[in-house]
């Protein structure tokens, strides 16, 4: 390791490069600088302090379908109650529901992201959860089960109406087209690339 002994200098050396002041005070064997513009707060390290508060409001519209795309959730009073369920569970998880909805083959989900959570371990949770609770209500939803992926889209402030009203719309927007058309229609518009062999389960 190279050392920063330098020549003596009892005066001192001043040293300008862009966007940083600084000053260079000699010693007999080390250079020492002294940032004037670097603040700090009495007593903290500015690099190893933790902040008081990390505060976060992110948006996401995020939407799964039921394995295979089967029609599980047909009847309108169950199908309903899914999606409150669902809501519980983002709750629990640290998210805020903002609209939950869908037809008897997928659902959509409007919610702020928890700020300690990733997307992908919330959806997990969301699903797992719903699916063991779907099972117990109906012997007959025994293979009931959600997709492996799902698509997480985030959306700005001036959207939230929009995208509420287009998931409350879900039974109409869904006479012209599928759920598959509908989620191709979704990546296009994010510019997300996907390869179609991959996308369904």
């Amino acid at each position: 390791m190279e050392s920063c002994v330098i020549a003596a200098n009892p005066k001192g050396i001043q040293s300008l490069s862009l966007g940083l002041r600084a000053s260079a005070t000699l010693g007999s064997d080390w250079v020492r600088i002294n940032n004037p513009e670097r603040v700090a707060s009495p007593g903290m390290d500015p690099h190893t302090a933790a902040m008081p508060q990390s505060l976060a409001r992110i948006l996401v519209h995020a939407v799964f379908s039921t394995q295979g795309r089967r029609p599980f959730l047909q009847k309108m009073t169950f199908r309903s109650e899914v999606h409150c369920y669902l809501g519980g569970i983002l709750k629990h998880q640290g998210c805020e529901p903002i609209e939950i909805g869908g037809i008897e083959d997928h659902v959509h989900i409007l919610i702020t992201l928890s700020r300690t959570g990733s997307i992908s371990e919330i959806i997990k949770e969301v699903k797992r959860g719903s699916s063991l609770w779907v099972k117990e209500q109906d012997a007959t939803l025994g293979p009931f089960a959600w997709q492996s992926g799902y698509g997480a889209f985030s959306i700005g402030f001036s959207e939230v109406e929009a995208v509420r009203l287009y998931i409350r719309n879900q039974a109409e927007h869904h006479r012209r087209y599928s759920f598959q058309d509908e989620f191709r229609r979704m990546l296009a518009c994010y510019q997300v690339a996907y390869d179609e062999r991959y996308v369904w389960d």
